[in-house]
């Protein structure tokens, strides 16, 4: 296939619909290494039916639905319009509580709500998950770490900075210490993430726009067909993810 060819799928790549947190859009197209931890099942070992729960940044609701916690007791943070409008679609008639801010960091809710937040990738302002948690409540968290897809951003954006450089497990362990949490359990690993094309290199960095700065086909083509040629001989194009996560409960009088 010849360079204006590619350019031209790989440009409409960057227009493809995007809701929500799904990227069933690359199914097939790339793998990720699976963690040594299922979030989803620590989370449920957790998870009594009478606590109140909080999702904070919950997408489009995906990952909260598959608890099948009762709606009643359930509560969702969301910053993002787009995603603000899905739910308000999809979860308000459930009776889900749906609360917005302009941060997603921010919980914009009554002190001593929640027996138990959980925060899968989404920004954490310590100070208002501890005034909104019971005491001895959980926070059980699920982090994109600092070092994620570093080679590739650097690869595709040479002047990348790292756009979070202290979300890492060391400093939110001593950041949930130093506000009185008692840490029940972290983990942290380093999975490969691995791309068979290059569109669904330019439909993820495209989303994932905060670990890729100022990327465009246009800007990164030279790049992105150095990538194409790799493929072809190796089969794919690897980079690292980061994950960390981390249970911890919550001390206050």
């Amino acid at each position: 296939m010849d360079k204006h060819t590619l350019k031209k799928l790989w440009q409409q790549e960057e227009k493809a619909d995007f809701q929500g947190w799904d990227f069933s859009h690359l199914t097939g197209r790339w793998e990720s290494e699976h963690l040594p931890w299922n979030y989803r099942e620590i989370v449920l070992d957790h998870l009594n039916s009478t606590d109140q729960l909080l999702d904070m940044g919950t997408g489009g609701g995906e990952f909260l639905l598959s608890l099948h916690h009762p709606y009643h007791n359930t509560s969702v943070t969301e910053a993002w319009e787009p995603n603000i409008q899905l739910i308000e679609k999809q979860l308000a008639p459930l009776g889900i509580h749906i609360y917005t801010s302009e941060n997603e960091e921010d919980i914009p809710c009554q002190d001593n709500m929640f027996d138990l937040i959980i925060n899968q990738h989404a920004g954490m302002n310590i100070s208002d998950i501890k005034r909104t948690l019971k005491p001895n409540g959980l926070f059980i968290t699920k982090q994109v770490g600092a070092d994620n897809n570093d080679t590739l951003s650097k690869r595709l954006i040479p002047e990348y900075q790292r756009p979070y450089p202290h979300n890492t497990l060391k400093q939110v362990v001593e950041d949930l210490k130093q506000a009185d949490f008692q840490i029940e359990q972290q983990l942290e690993y380093f999975p490969y993430l691995r791309f068979y094309d290059v569109g669904a290199i330019v439909y993820y960095a495209t989303i994932i726009s905060w670990e890729f700065p100022g990327f465009s086909v246009e800007r990164c083509f030279d790049t992105l067909y150095l990538l194409h040629k790799q493929i072809e001989r190796q089969g794919y194009v690897q980079t690292n993810e980061h994950r960390f996560l981390i249970v911890a409960q919550n001390h206050k009088e």
